[in-house]
C-alpha cells in the first residue's frame, strides 16, 4: 500500500507527486497513457502571474482581470488565492528547471494574453505546457516516483470507517498490456484526470484522453461535482480538424 495514490499524469499530478513525495510520502503515478502525452503539453500561451519585476502589474490587478472575464460566475475567493498563490508557483517551476524564456535582465519574460490589463503570461517560447510536462517528468523520474503506464481507471475502492463514514481506499484499473483487472491500495488518493471535452470528438482540441475517466469514478463512488457545464472549447484551431493553434495566433 502507498501513501498517495495519484491518478493522471498530466501538470497537476505531476506537481502533486513531487510535493507529496518531498513531505515524505510513498507516491504511485498511475495513468492510462504516457506522461508526456498530457493534455498539458497542449497549453502554449503561457501562465498569468503578477510578478514582482513587473512594475505596472499587481496581484490586485490580476484578481480583478480574471474576475471580470468570468463574468461573475468564479468565485472570489478562489480567484484570489490562485493570483497570490502565482508568483511563488512560477517561481517553483523556475526552481526545478523549466526553461522560461527570458528578457533582457533575464528575469522571466512576459506578454500579454486575452483578458490581461498586463504583460502577465510567462512562456517558454511558444511551448510551454510542453516544457513544463518534461520538466516535471523529468524531476519525477530523478526522484525515483514509480509510474504504472497503459492502466485504464475502473473504479475507486471505497470503505467505512468506525464512524460510518465512506473514505477511497484505493483504485482497480485495466492493465491496457496484459488484459488484467489490477487492484491499488493507497492511504490517499488523488484525481487528476482532467477535464471530458473529448467526448465531442473533433469539436474539441483537447487530448484524445481527456474523456473523464476520474470525474465518472468519482461520481460512481459518492463524491459531489460541480460546475460540469464549464467545459473548454478553444477558439482557434485548423480548420476542419481539432489540431491546436496557439491563442498568441489570436
Amino acid at each position: 500500500m502507498v501513501d498517495v495514490l495519484i491518478i493522471g499524469a498530466g501538470g497537476a499530478a505531476l506537481s502533486a507527486a513531487l510535493k507529496a513525495q518531498e513531505h515524505g510520502a510513498r507516491v504511485q503515478v498511475l495513468s492510462k497513457s504516457y506522461p508526456t502525452r498530457a493534455q498539458t503539453c497542449m497549453a502554449q500561451g503561457g501562465i498569468n502571474a503578477a510578478l514582482a519585476h513587473s512594475d505596472a502589474d499587481t496581484v490586485a490587478l490580476h484578481v480583478k482581470d480574471t474576475l471580470k472575464s468570468a463574468q461573475g460566475l468564479a468565485s472570489t475567493d478562489a480567484v484570489r488565492l490562485m493570483c497570490r498563490q502565482a508568483p511563488e508557483a512560477l517561481a517553483w517551476l523556475d526552481r526545478i528547471g523549466v526553461p522560461f524564456s527570458r528578457n533582457d535582465k533575464a528575469q522571466i519574460a512576459q506578454r500579454r494574453l486575452g483578458g490581461a490589463s498586463n504583460a502577465r503570461a510567462c512562456y517558454a517560447q511558444d511551448y510551454t505546457g510542453l516544457k513544463i510536462l518534461h520538466t516535471l517528468y523529468d524531476q519525477c523520474n530523478r526522484h525515483n516516483i514509480e509510474f504504472l503506464n497503459e492502466r485504464f481507471l475502473l473504479n475507486l475502492l471505497t470503505q467505512k470507517d468506525a464512524e460510518d463514514k465512506r473514505y477511497v481506499s484505493g483504485a482497480t484499473a485495466l492493465n491496457l498490456r496484459t488484459g488484467e483487472v489490477e487492484v491499488h491500495e493507497a492511504r490517499s488518493v488523488i484525481i487528476a484526470t482532467g477535464g471530458y471535452s473529448r467526448i465531442y470528438h473533433n469539436h474539441a482540441t483537447n487530448a484524445t484522453g481527456s474523456t473523464g475517466d476520474g470525474i465518472a469514478a468519482a461520481l460512481r463512488a459518492g463524491a459531489r461535482l460541480s460546475d460540469m457545464e464549464f467545459i473548454q472549447f478553444h477558439p482557434t484551431a485548423l480548420k476542419s480538424s481539432s489540431v491546436l493553434i496557439s491563442e498568441s495566433a489570436r
